[in-house]
């Protein structure tokens, strides 16, 4: 399993950023959250196979939002966040 953590930046809050992001992780099979942050950027961890966490940070980089831009996507990989049972939207 790969544990990733993401930190989006660009048109990401107000555009259904973070809905369609879970819409792409449930459709792949991966768990983990989503959330906005104070300073305009969204916060991602996920949870998954190589593979398949690979296919999800390809799909955000192109913004799951037909109407969000993302500009700068930083991604660690953290073996400390916890094993999620599903993906969900925290705020």
């Amino acid at each position: 399993m790969k544990k990733i953590k993401m930190t989006v930046n660009g048109r990401v809050q107000g555009v259904g950023f973070r809905y369609m992001t879970k819409m792409v992780a449930d459709q792949i099979g991966i768990t983990g959250i989503v959330r906005n942050e104070a300073d305009g950027s969204v916060y991602i961890e996920a949870v998954g196979p190589g593979d398949k966490i690979d296919t999800f940070i390809a799909a955000v980089k192109r913004s799951p939002s037909p109407s969000g831009k993302v500009d700068s996507c930083s991604i660690l990989e953290d073996a400390n966040i916890e094993n999620y049972i599903s993906f969900r939207v925290t705020n």
